[in-house]
């Protein structure tokens, strides 16, 4: 499919902005959703959870056929079909509270095309402030790829891992997976319509969400310091699937910590770097 990267690249500069509420009943939506303890208004929120506020909310009649938000508006109208969570990385500045009013101030920062094993691969970076009463709580840069569709799943060459440190279990089921799509607002299809996830993208079951991949990792993250790190960044190497346990793992860096998730196999299927300051 023809890629015309000068009109995608007339996004880069455009802006958004949107607001949301840290209600008592969303973040204990998340925190029931990883198997934490309820929190109280005033309590440090957990620390994802801006992936939880203000989601694209549109009418039923301009939702794409794989369950996002119809292309065009904010984002470029990239036309190749396939869209995933690619990576990104974060920078805490200060807690965001249960209670708080959160903006979200977006920036389309850069598009770049490239040649990958399952085809052309689209890159859109998208810079947000997350900010609350008191300042600047988080900077995110959020790297979203668009891919070909009739390739199968997009994988890489294995990613070595160090031996863990920590490691944590976690049941990969539907119910898993639904919970955060609703407490995110999230429809695509990948993650709850096993029908479409296999025989129209071609993925071998239910995909676990890129973000609650690294959710998971970042709570390990602050559960092994006893508290959350300056920074975080993270990249999805291979798909995950439902129907297994899979590993959320740990290792001490010079820096911090490396973390991973990872098949039962052992495979990593997304790699993320911690850094206390």
């Amino acid at each position: 499919m023809e890629i015309d990267l000068d009109h995608l690249r007339s996004w880069i500069g455009r802006t958004e902005t949107a607001a949301d509420l840290v209600t008592v009943r969303l973040a204990n939506g998340l925190q029931a959703t990883l198997g934490d303890a309820p929190l109280a208004e005033g309590d440090r929120a957990p620390p994802a959870i801006q992936w939880c506020l203000a989601p694209p909310i549109v009418a039923a009649a301009e939702i794409g056929p794989d369950g996002h938000p119809a292309r065009g508006g904010f984002l470029p109208p990239v036309p190749l079909p396939r869209r995933m969570w690619a990576g990104g990385s974060l920078r805490f500045h200060a807690p965001i509270l249960v209670g708080d009013r959160v903006e979200r101030r977006s920036r389309i920062a850069d598009v770049t095309v490239k040649a990958g094993r399952s085809g052309s691969l689209c890159f859109v970076a998208v810079d947000h402030e997350y900010v609350t009463s008191r300042g600047l709580a988080v900077e995110e840069r959020h790297d979203i790829v668009y891919r070909d569709a009739a390739t199968g799943p997009a994988r890489t060459a294995p990613v070595e891992t160090p031996a863990p440190q920590w490691r944590e279990s976690v049941t990969a089921d539907p119910v898993l997976l639904f919970r955060y799509s609703a407490l995110t607002f999230n429809g695509h299809r990948i993650h709850y319509d096993r029908r479409y996830a296999m025989e129209v993208e071609g993925y071998e079951g239910l995909v676990v969400h890129g973000p609650l991949q690294a959710t998971l990792l970042l709570r390990l993250a602050g559960r092994v310091k006893e508290r959350p790190p300056a920074s975080f960044s993270f990249r999805g190497v291979n798909p995950l699937f439902d129907g297994a346990d899979f590993s959320v793992a740990a290792a001490e860096t010079a820096d911090g910590l490396r973390l991973w998730t990872a098949r039962a196999s052992g495979e990593a299927t997304m790699i993320a770097d911690a850094v206390w300051a």
